[in-house]
């Protein structure tokens, strides 16, 4: 039997999607982390004028690197994705110069909500803090333009199987029995398209299995998803968009001159009831 063979209909699940313009809060953000909200959409939530500053600093970055793993695009900053957690670290260490570099002499937008969160948290009695190990921790994000080029810049895809099968050596391997969560602000916007579209659609791992994505979660069929109603988030810059990074999503295909469509992306959730723990 094929491993990409269909074995059965995609079980919908709905979407429940806030959007909004102004800041965003931190009870928002937890009501993702306890699977309340499958999407929260805020725009006009960071400054024009410092989301110019950052793209313009990622397109001269020295760090700026094309991604070989299959996933086209180019990147500040390190992935854990298809890394064991030594090649992983390794590189998040070397990439932090220049992660720290696009925001220098800026107000940091991803740097300033960690903060607010893991003071809320606290509160909590819950800790926050960057995924490490012996080898190095984690950025505070990564810098990505996706390049893919027909339907998606970015096929459609979800964040939990990479996380699930990352490994003992990843303490925040623990955290795909919880809500993943994908955090993306936007400094830069293609003219037309580069939408984030999100499907009612959260596989198991037998759904992965069925698509023969269950160690990567990418990319699953245009035939598999065709029957799965799906929303789109209309981004501009200087939005934030955290999804639940379980349900599938990508990023529709990009037009238009001189715009390219960037990302600052982290994840995050809960590895213990007491610990939330924050990577790329």
């Amino acid at each position: 039997m094929k491993t990409n063979q269909v074995s059965k209909a995609a079980a919908i699940s709905p979407l429940a999607i806030r959007e909004r313009t102004g800041s965003i809060s931190t009870a928002e953000i937890i009501s993702v982390l306890h699977g309340e909200i499958t999407g929260l959409h805020i725009k006009q939530a960071f400054s024009t004028e410092v989301a110019e500053e950052i793209t313009a600093k990622f397109v001269g970055s020295p760090g700026l690197q094309e991604r070989k793993d299959g996933v086209p695009g180019q990147y500040v900053g390190a992935s854990h994705y298809r890394k064991d957690a030594a090649t992983y670290f390794a590189a998040s260490e070397t990439a932090r110069p220049y992660v720290d570099a696009l925001f220098e002499n800026l107000v940091d937008p991803v740097r300033a909500l960690f903060d607010a969160l893991k003071r809320e948290l606290h509160r909590q009695g819950i800790d926050l803090r960057l995924a490490r190990s012996q080898d190095g921790h984690a950025n505070i994000c990564r810098a990505l333009s996706w390049s893919g080029v027909g339907a998606y810049a970015l096929e459609p895809h979800d964040d939990v199987a990479q996380v699930i099968c990352a490994g003992n050596d990843y303490e925040f391997s623990a955290v795909a029995h919880n809500t993943v969560a994908a955090l993306n602000f936007y400094p830069s916007l293609a003219d037309e398209g580069g939408n984030l579209r999100l499907w009612s659609h959260k596989p198991t791992v037998t759904d992965r299995k069925s698509q023969g994505v269950e160690t990567t979660g990418y990319p699953y069929s245009k035939a598999y998803l065709e029957p799965v109603p799906c929303r789109d988030l209309q981004l501009k810059a200087g939005d934030i968009a955290l999804i639940d990074g379980g349900f599938v999503h990508g990023v529709t295909c990009q037009s238009g001159s001189g715009k390219r469509r960037l990302v600052l992306n982290s994840f995050f959730g809960f590895a213990q009831p007491d610990l939330v723990l924050w990577w790329t």
